[in-house]
């Protein structure tokens, strides 16, 4: 995470925007964004989530504005958001998994709110996981498969589930300790 110290919740870092009239936000999207930026992003996106090579998806995903260190993985039909990509960064030897889904944005009825979604140095985010907008994902955290991420997550922390909580209470660096072979 960006701040060990810091303690908001992904709530605080939320930018909310009103939307006029009475149809729901989506349909005001191309206020927040341009059509067109939208339609390219979405096509590199398109391509990275087929594409096996991991330095071509690292370098596109620069090219729509993701903050991409180096050495991250990105498994096949991984989708960073399609709206706001400059809200995503990725640090060193992060990997996110194949079908994860990373968003900077919700629609919702009155409003749409984004927020910067943060993955630390060598976080692991597991196929079919999604993070939802303003998540901070701590440095040598785990994410499950398949789990909802609504909260920051930890250093060092595995969490699963939906919503996603801790697992056992365990910090990664912990259960590395005890992993070796049981004594009899």
């Amino acid at each position: 995470m960006p701040d060990d110290e810091d303690v908001t919740s992904r709530h605080d870092r939320i930018t909310r925007t009103p939307t006029p009239g009475h149809r729901n936000s989506l349909f005001h999207w191309p206020d927040a964004k341009h059509p067109v930026r939208v339609a390219i992003q979405y096509l590199v996106v398109l391509v990275c989530r087929i594409c096996p090579s991991l330095r071509l998806k690292n370098w596109l995903f620069r090219r729509i504005g993701i903050t991409v260190e180096s050495g991250v993985a990105w498994g096949l039909e991984s989708t960073p958001d399609v709206f706001f990509p400059n809200l995503i960064t990725v640090e060193e030897n992060a990997i996110i998994g194949y079908d994860a889904t990373i968003l900077c944005h919700e629609f919702l009825q009155d409003e749409y709110r984004t927020g910067e979604v943060h993955i630390g140095e060598r976080a692991m985010i597991g196929a079919g996981a999604t993070i939802l907008p303003g998540v901070h994902i701590g440095k040598g955290a785990s994410v499950a498969a398949n789990s909802l991420v609504t909260e920051d997550v930890p250093p060092e922390t595995t969490v699963a589930g939906v919503p996603a909580m801790p697992v056992d209470g365990m910090v990664n660096s912990e259960k590395r300790s005890s992993d070796g072979p049981e004594e009899q």
